[in-house]
């Protein structure tokens, strides 16, 4: 009932300024025509100048005003690698845009004081003139190839395939929901096919790929800060869009036809809060009704949005993206569990239901031959490559059996992919014990490495050199098991390829 009077109260208001001003024209027919006309130009004169300062004003200050909420202005940078160069884009575009901008704003409103109707004047028409038309034709199409060019070097940058080492995931877009999946510890994504999608199978993962054993669908989105990623984009019924505003990617999810794009977050989660901490805008309760919640800065998240208006619940699609340290993600990806394992394995649906646990660990390691060759795929001195493989029996430099697996790849990899490769072969243990003693250990293990590639892959002696670094190069914290056991490790690193 509110509403309505407040819109007949509008309209009553509507309908007596048009009556007023039929009076004062009719009045000023009564009057003085001319006279009046004069006037009123002057005011509307008066009147465009006006609003050109107050809204030139207008737009100057609310930007400055609003500079800590916007992103690439105030405390808000890219927080991906190649988000700074698209930054600069935008701010390219804005100087020219925002001079043409002013000038034309500027020329729309003096325009309509300077040429105002004046009794005796006549306006002077132009049917053409070259000097003009090279002007305003020369100029935009210049500063448009510059833009051209420079956006197109910034497509190349961003858009490239990566040829780095990199951790793939799938996003697949549904109303109202994203889903997400990660390719567990080979690292490699499994064959799917859309014809195999049903309530146990939302990405239609083909089972018999065995790549597909260890992938998982995680209820957050957590990525390692500073490690490539690349996203594989799908949709299951209508156009959606993968957009993370704060790494400044986005791209269109398209049903039938996968997309991607390749970005590297930069900034962790709790990274950006501290730079968010100091800024008086976020200083605020992030929820004014409790005086419980916690402040703006402490309560930012990384979003996942949905950039198109795919139905009624758009909005449910927005999800939480964590960024952390490479040891946070990696402790994080260790307690998920496969879709493999909560709800195929054993029943009608699992291809693998008859196979020995023998027969699926044998056929899982020979599956990481692609993943492992995948991290040779551009070779630089000082490059390491873990083998995580290579295992040996506790307290000792015994190999266990399955890591042959892993050092015939290695001796595959330097006989036929790069034959005159000179790599080291790195030991390293947790900081349990005796420090002497575990450089011995580390040693001994490196030369057992080094002894297998001479001995199973005719490798060159002087093509291979075994050092053991105890528990003086740990890769993470000590303090916990899962760290310890992350230190025992085997490294090949590359000393050069000529």
């Amino acid at each position: 009932m509110t509403s309505i009077i407040i819109f007949l109260i509008i309209a009553l208001i509507m309908v007596v300024v048009v009556q007023i001003g039929k009076i004062a024209d009719i009045k000023g027919v009564l009057d003085n025509e001319g006279e009046v006309h004069m006037s009123g130009n002057d005011r509307q004169g008066v009147y465009f100048m006006i609003f050109l300062v107050g809204f030139m004003i207008f737009c100057v200050a609310s930007a400055y005003y609003y500079r800590n909420w916007m992103l690439g202005y105030g405390p808000h940078d890219s927080a991906s690698e190649h988000g700074v160069i698209l930054d600069q884009l935008f701010n390219t575009t804005l100087i020219f845009t925002g001079i043409v901008f002013v000038l034309t704003h500027i020329a729309l409103f003096w325009f309509c004081q300077k040429y105002k109707y004046k009794k005796g004047r006549k306006a002077l028409f132009l049917s053409h003139n070259n000097t003009l038309e090279l002007f305003w034709t020369a100029i935009p199409a210049a500063v448009m190839c510059f833009l051209v060019v420079k956006g197109l070097t910034a497509w190349n940058a961003v858009m490239a395939d990566t040829t780095e080492e990199y951790m793939e995931i799938e996003a697949m877009g549904q109303q109202f929901n994203w889903m997400i999946r990660y390719p567990g510890g080979d690292n490699l994504l499994g064959e799917r096919n859309y014809k195999l999608i049903d309530a146990n199978d939302p990405f239609g993962q083909e089972w018999n790929d065995v790549k597909n054993l260890d992938d998982f669908h995680p209820s957050e989105i957590v990525l390692p800060v500073n490690q490539t990623i690349r996203v594989r984009i799908t949709a299951k019924d209508v156009l959606h869009n993968f957009d993370l505003p704060h790494f400044r990617v986005k791209m269109d999810a398209i049903p039938g036809l996968p997309t991607y794009f390749v970005f590297k977050p930069t900034i962790t989660t709790e990274e950006y809060r501290e730079k968010l901490r100091p800024v008086p805008e976020y200083q605020a309760l992030a929820d004014p009704t409790d005086p419980e919640s916690p402040m703006l800065w402490e309560a930012f998240n990384y979003e996942l949005a949905c950039a198109e208006l795919c139905g009624y619940g758009h909005y449910s699609m927005r999800r939480v993206v964590r960024i952390v340290t490479q040891e946070e993600y990696d402790a994080w990806e260790k307690e998920q569990e496969s879709w493999y394992n909560q709800t195929v394995k054993g029943t009608d649906q699992d291809p693998h239901k008859a196979k020995s646990e023998e027969e699926m660990r044998l056929q899982k390691i020979s599956m990481q031959k692609e993943a492992f060759q995948n991290s040779f795929s551009s070779v630089e001195a000082g490059q390491t490559i873990r083998l995580d493989n290579v295992k040996f029996l506790t307290g000792s430099a015994n190999l266990e059996p399955d890591s042959k697996y892993e050092l015939d790849n290695l001796i595959e990899i330097l006989t036929a992919t790069y034959p005159n490769m000179k790599v080291e072969l790195a030991g390293h243990t947790d900081n349990q014990g005796n420090p002497a003693s575990n450089q011995a250990l580390s040693q001994s293990r490196a030369l057992a490495v080094k002894d297998y590639l001479i001995t199973n892959g005719g490798i060159a002696a002087n093509r291979l050199k075994a050092a053991g670094y105890g528990d003086t190069k740990p890769a993470t914290s000590n303090d916990t098991a899962e760290g310890r056991q992350e230190n025992r490790r085997t490294e090949c690193i590359i000393i050069s390829n000529k």
